[in-house]
């Protein structure tokens, strides 16, 4: 194991944990965006660039901030009083436990995992790029329509709130 590789995974748990764990939903998305800082490192160095760079893209440049815009347009600063921990904790963290332990022991007993994986073909970021670029040029830009449909839904119903206020 590589130091770079356990002060990614580090930084990424540590991300993901404080995203479940902070109360102000700015705060949470922010250490999400750091969770997926770290996916996108690691990504990178297990030599998947194009994976690495559309999470990075995808995830932190668009998906990421459109949620910040969404929680900072629609919502207020309100604080809630509720508890974050859950009383029955300790049952769904023994409940998770036991359901990671049938998971992990289906998987070692499995048949599929005895044989050796066949050789993965090379595909390169230009291929990918020429693929989504001709092929599936019309699902990117459906989801780039998506996306800019649910930004405008946001400031919508952030103006609609702001002109009932008054």
């Amino acid at each position: 194991m590589t130091f770079s590789f356990f002060i990614l995974g580090v930084l990424t748990i540590l991300g993901a944990a404080a995203a479940l764990t902070l109360r102000n939903l700015v705060h949470c998305v922010l250490a999400l965006m750091l969770a997926f800082v770290g996916l996108a490192g690691l990504f990178l160095q297990l030599d998947a660039q194009f994976i690495g760079f559309a999470q990075i893209l995808v995830y932190i440049g668009a998906v990421a901030i459109l949620v910040v815009f969404a929680i900072l347009l629609t919502r207020g600063t309100e604080i809630t009083s509720q508890s974050i921990v859950s009383p029955s904790w300790v049952i769904s963290g023994i409940v998770a436990a036991a359901v990671f332990g049938v998971l992990a022991w289906t998987i070692y007993s499995s048949v599929a995992s005895r044989h050796p994986l066949p050789a993965q073909p090379e595909a390169t970021v230009k291929q990918i790029g020429d693929a989504l670029m001709s092929r599936f040029a019309l699902p990117l830009e459906v989801i780039g329509l998506l996306l800019t449909a649910a930004l405008v839904g946001a400031v919508t119903i952030a103006m609609r709130d702001k002109q009932e206020m008054k």
